[in-house]
């Protein structure tokens, strides 16, 4: 993923940068799924994306965003659209159950192609416009949404 402008040398960054590293591995194991039709597998997959998605997203919309919406309604606004619709379609697959619509998977990997653009925009945009416009007590106020939210990942101790 990107390292030009430096944004990821911010731990919050880095961490947000990293859960899409994770979300893009975990894509990818759904890809052989949906080709030999392993519904089940499909749902598993999708359950390990949601479980990484929780906190990455409650950091982003309740820290990150707020902070550049001014600034970027619209953009923001778009982003949040996506995770809404990304989040309706991994829903499906909470609780343990393997969807029975018999165009979930389908559903599922349109949603994901969703996502991985997403990524992008959030790496190569969003990310670095944090960078140039948050200021310190922005950055702590997202820091304080990541500490709440928690995270999927390991965070060397304090």
């Amino acid at each position: 993923m990107c390292e030009y402008c430096g944004c990821q040398a911010l731990e919050t960054i880095d961490e947000l940068t990293q859960e899409h590293e994770e979300v893009l591995r975990l894509i990818s194991h759904l890809r052989p799924a949906h080709r030999s039709a392993e519904t089940t597998r499909m749902a598993q997959t999708a359950r390990e994306i949601a479980r990484v998605l929780g906190p990455h997203t409650q950091v982003e919309e309740e820290g990150l965003f707020p902070a550049l919406a001014g600034e970027f309604p619209d953009q923001i606004a778009a982003l949040e659209a996506e995770h809404r619709r990304v989040e309706s379609v991994l829903a499906e697959a909470a609780d343990g159950a393997t969807p029975s619509d018999p165009d979930w998977p389908d559903r599922l990997m349109d949603a994901m192609a969703v996502l991985r653009d997403h990524i992008l925009k959030e790496q190569d945009g969003v990310f670095p416009a944090a960078l140039a416009n948050l200021t310190t007590e922005e950055w702590e106020a997202v820091e304080a949404t990541r500490t709440r939210a928690g995270s999927t990942l390991s965070r060397p101790a304090a």
